[in-house]
């Protein structure tokens, strides 16, 4: 049986989730436990770090800014150019950019930084989607692995050594508590939270026609090159009160664009809007592990007293799972074209990578499937939280 935080409505079956001996998971833990820190302090600790990166002679950037063009990346190039940092902002490109994630690119540009697009070999990337859906059930390995490692090349490039991310998703969403309490991004936890799933880039050499100077944009450099230029990431959350929806507020009073609906899968308008593929990867997390986006922003909400439990467990059984026929106004089919993929052969990939020990199978083991495609998840009707003494354990 699926067992279920007691606070919030987050699975245990989430990677790196656990639940302790009150039914509580991590995430929940790791957010009450910001009423001990001192914001102040960790404020004042941020000014001191970004003063010691400052360019003095104005000759060079003071810092790295990995954008995507989201509401979070907004408010961390407003956050910098509030603090008078001079930032360099740098995007790798997503792999089916929508309309209004250009749009809100731009609005970016407009805040008045420079900016650097990196835009990957499309054949190459077309070739990875591919292969992440095929052996490991994500269409969008080439994008989580690109956002980390193409500033980082920047980084190096450039001579910037200071880059600024944004949350730190172990703390943010539960992981293990000293990744948790990390608040620099380097190479360890690259490797260890930053999506690659076991598939690492040197495997792909050899796949599809794929050779070593096509994996430039996905290669973490040397630590040789890190450590000439000194480069340090470290993540903004560890030093404000990371919050996604006052985050959200900020970067729409300052041109960022929402959706004019939650978006499918989501119970927010406004996360998620710059790749089409994101419903796609949203729906293979459910397939693997019985949870998906709907889950995670209504953790997020019931963690800070704007959602009840009760309102959160409604709201996942009503959006949480759905077959992503269409996002953002793009349909499945016209989003598998380019990877060579029919909805029949997407269909079945599906199946490969579904945990059927998480939804409902018939006599025969056949996963059960409604008239719009959509899995049953077993015990989905009460999402009722255990205190048993075996609560941190995961399901296989």
């Amino acid at each position: 049986m699926i067992k279920y935080c007691t606070r919030c409505v987050m699975p245990h079956t989430k990677p790196d989730l656990y639940l302790d001996e009150d039914g509580v998971c991590n995430a929940c833990r790791s957010y009450e436990n910001r009423k001990e820190v001192d914001w102040a302090v960790r404020k004042q600790e941020f000014l001191n770090l970004i003063e010691r990166y400052r360019s003095k002679s104005g000759s060079q950037w003071d810092c790295i800014v990995p954008v995507s063009g989201g509401k979070d990346s907004t408010f961390q190039v407003i956050k910098m150019l509030q603090l008078g940092m001079n930032p360099l902002c740098v995007t790798a490109t997503t792999c089916d950019l929508s309309e209004i994630g250009r749009r809100n690119i731009q609005n970016i540009k407009e805040l008045g930084v420079d900016y650097v697009e990196f835009s990957p070999n499309p054949v190459v990337r077309r070739k990875l989607n591919r292969i992440g859906l095929m052996q490991v059930g994500d269409i969008s390995w080439p994008e989580h692995v690109g956002i980390f490692t193409i500033p980082v090349r920047a980084a190096v490039q450039y001579g910037v050594p200071l880059i600024i991310w944004g949350e730190n998703s172990q703390n943010e969403y539960g992981g293990p508590a000293a990744a948790a309490d990390n608040n620099v991004l380097n190479r360890r936890w690259l490797e260890e939270f930053g999506g690659l799933l076991g598939l690492r880039v040197t495997d792909l050499v050899g796949l599809e026609g794929i050779e070593q100077r096509h994996l430039i944009p996905y290669s973490y450099p040397s630590d040789e090159e890190l450590m000439s230029v000194g480069v340090t990431g470290l993540f903004l959350g560890h030093y404000f009160p990371w919050d996604g929806y006052a985050n959200a507020l900020l970067a729409q009073a300052n041109g960022f664009t929402s959706y004019h609906t939650a978006v499918e899968g989501s119970i927010v308008s406004y996360e998620n809007l710059d790749n089409h593929f994101h419903g796609i990867h949203d729906y293979f997390k459910y397939l693997k592990f019985a949870f998906g986006r709907a889950t995670d922003h209504a953790c997020l909400h019931i963690r800070r007293g704007r959602m009840t439990r009760e309102d959160g467990i409604a709201v996942v059984k009503k959006h949480d799972g759905k077959y992503p026929w269409s996002y953002l106004g793009k349909s499945l089919d016209d989003m598998l074209a380019p990877l060579e993929v029919s909805v029949d052969e997407f269909t079945r990939i599906c199946d490969r990578f579904t945990n059927k020990k998480l939804f409902v199978t018939d006599s025969r083991g056949q996963l059960v499937r409604d008239r719009y495609g959509n899995l049953a998840r077993l015990n989905d009707d009460n999402l009722v939280p255990s205190n048993d003494a075996d609560a941190g354990t995961r399901v296989a």
